[in-house]
């Protein structure tokens, strides 16, 4: 049995391992070192974030016939994408297929934000009123069978190893609990981190109320694309503590912290100028100039 077959064997199993180490270790870390205090009930929320979870699990087990890993082995087999084409050695494949596809999860993030339909799907990521590991999976339904199309188009296009898929999307799935915890680092630690990893402060910053700091950090993973494209702010005004967590519009927790509430809420209300293209907010100089407490 070579390794790919063994990956496309094992690979529920894989990603659950690596699901359930990980949310033990950032749910444990949020009880011993909290970063803020919780404003509702951590019960209701967790019924409703893991309950989305497990409906957005379901669907897509039943509705899509191909994983991303079973599509990178068909891709792979058939000669498909990029990679495939001009014969690019696995060891160099893998790492240039995990950061690829993560530019591309950056990419998509940031057009959620842009286009104001997209953006009312993605709202039920942002309008959850705490910021903790599960709201790094609260996603609405429709989000991610558009995410997965997204994805699957990458796949064929860039021909993938089947490892370098897996490994990133136990990356993804990790990193997207851990800088969504609500954990506390040290102030030197994150720093140098957030060179390489989007830590949870740094992405704290993109899950605040006002309009521009919400439209800055996409990045689940690597923090390179955010520097690059100019979209990096390195603290909230307010401050982590102090800083409001939400939207504008969306702050009833018997809505935005309730299954059925979250299921609805892209057709409730308005799109409240948090697309990109729609900004209302607009910071001057001095409001901009807020000492970087924790990185550069």
């Amino acid at each position: 049995m070579n390794l790919d077959t063994f990956i496309l064997d094992h690979e529920p199993l894989i990603r659950l391992g690596f699901f359930v180490g990980v949310f033990a270790l950032v749910a444990t870390w949020e009880v011993l070192a909290p970063r803020r205090a919780l404003t509702v009930s951590k019960g209701q929320r967790w019924a409703a974030n893991l309950g989305l979870v497990a409906l957005n699990t379901a669907l897509v087990r039943l509705v899509l016939p191909l994983t991303a890993v079973g599509l990178a082995a068909f891709a792979s087999q058939n000669g498909w994408g990029l990679l495939n084409h001009f014969a690019v050695p696995t060891w160099l494949a893998v790492p240039m297929a995990v950061i690829a596809m993560d530019l591309a999860i950056w990419l998509q993030h940031v057009m959620v934000h842009a286009v104001p339909a997209l953006w009312r799907l993605h709202r039920v990521h942002h309008a959850d009123l705490d910021y903790d590991l599960t709201t790094g999976a609260r996603f609405h339904p429709v989000e991610i069978f558009l995410s997965m199309g997204l994805k699957f188009a990458v796949i064929v296009v860039l021909g993938p190893p089947v490892m370098a898929v897996v490994i990133f999307e136990v990356l993804l799935n990790a990193t997207a609990m851990f800088n969504h915890g609500n954990v506390r680092l040290p102030a030197a630690l994150d720093r140098a981190l957030r060179w390489v990893v989007v830590t949870p402060d740094m992405h704290r910053v993109h899950h605040s109320v006002e309009d521009d700091e919400s439209n800055s950090n996409f990045g689940f993973n690597l923090p390179w694309w955010d520097r690059l494209f100019g979209t990096y702010r390195a603290q909230p005004r307010a401050g982590h503590e102090a800083m409001i967590i939400g939207i504008h519009g969306h702050r009833d927790p018997q809505v935005v912290a309730r299954l059925q509430g979250m299921l609805m809420l892209p057709l409730c209300g308005e799109d409240e100028g948090y697309a990109i293209n729609r900004q209302r907010w607009t910071a001057t100089r001095d409001e901009l100039s807020v000492p970087d407490g924790s990185g550069t």
